[in-house]
């Protein structure tokens, strides 16, 4: 994101302009970052402490709850602190920074969910070798794996957009530093980075969301030959929560990339970002 002029300075819109109603929502806000973080906080340590939670499923729980912690801490504070003094200056270095950060979580985030999907398949189908299957080491590979998977798909189009030139505007229509926003004020030639982001977004959505499908079809097959209700029942609630979770985090992906109205796209995925950054983990807990 270099600058013909030496641009050190990007200015955030925020959300909106009413004084009012933005004490409202810094209140509503804070509370929903401490719970996220407190509940986050609190699962870590639990599954740190406890000796009889660590099975593979807390393994990656404990993983996914650093994850949103680390998304939600990537770009709340910034905001609650801009909503409270007023300033809504951000430096570009800052900028750039957020910005990596915040995809750098949430493409590992959708990663890991494909991996936690495939370890309840394994909890449920496979049962008996659940231990062998999912060992400490595996787990630790998929973890590892998941991180360096959305480490080379974000680099690329970060370091290309590092080479982006600001002429007109510095002012992103956001209450964080996104891509899409950043992209429409630049004067450079976006096309080759607007494909490379979409191409990047679709393999991890694709690719994620057909590893969680299959081990929720798998799963949900198995489950009902169960000749129990009393195991049925059993065996959904084991997965029923990891189904919500999926459910809402693509839900809110699926809102922000099936585009609306031009008129009416900045407001609605600014909403659907508030969305997945405050709410999306704070009702996970």
């Amino acid at each position: 994101m270099k600058n013909q002029t030496a641009l050190t300075t990007f200015i955030l819109l925020g959300l909106i302009d009413d004084s009012r109603l933005q004490i409202l929502l810094f209140i509503f806000l804070f509370l929903s970052y401490t719970l996220s973080v407190t509940g986050n906080l609190t699962i870590i340590t639990l599954t740190l402490l406890d000796s009889h939670l660590k099975t593979p499923m807390y393994l990656f729980l404990q993983n996914f709850s650093f994850l949103e912690n680390s998304f939600t801490t990537a770009c709340v504070p910034r905001f609650l602190y801009s909503m409270s003094s007023g300033d809504w200056s951000i430096t570009y270095y800052a900028c750039a920074s957020q910005l990596l950060f915040i995809d750098l979580f949430a493409v590992t985030e959708f990663f890991l969910l494909a991996t936690m999907s495939y370890d309840r398949y394994v909890a449920i189908c496979k049962t008996l070798h659940y231990t062998t299957i999912l060992s400490s080491r595996v787990c630790k590979n998929f973890i590892l794996f998941c991180w360096a998977a959305a480490l080379m798909i974000i680099l690329p189009p970060v370091i290309l957009g590092l080479g982006l030139e600001f002429c007109d505007s510095n002012v992103i229509d956001h209450f964080c530093c996104d891509a899409s926003p950043i992209l429409k004020i630049s004067c450079s030639d976006t096309w080759l980075l607007e494909q490379m982001a979409i191409v990047c977004a679709v393999l991890t959505f694709i690719i994620t969301l057909l590893c969680v499908v299959l081990s929720h079809t798998y799963i949900i097959r198995t489950i009902l030959r169960f000749p129990s209700t009393q195991q049925r029942k059993k065996a959904f609630s084991t997965c029923s929560s990891h189904m919500i979770v999926v459910s809402i985090t693509y839900g809110s992906c699926i809102f922000i990339y099936v585009k609306p109205a031009a008129k009416d796209e900045v407001a609605i995925n600014k909403g659907i970002s508030l969305l997945s950054t405050f709410m999306v983990p704070a009702v996970n807990k």
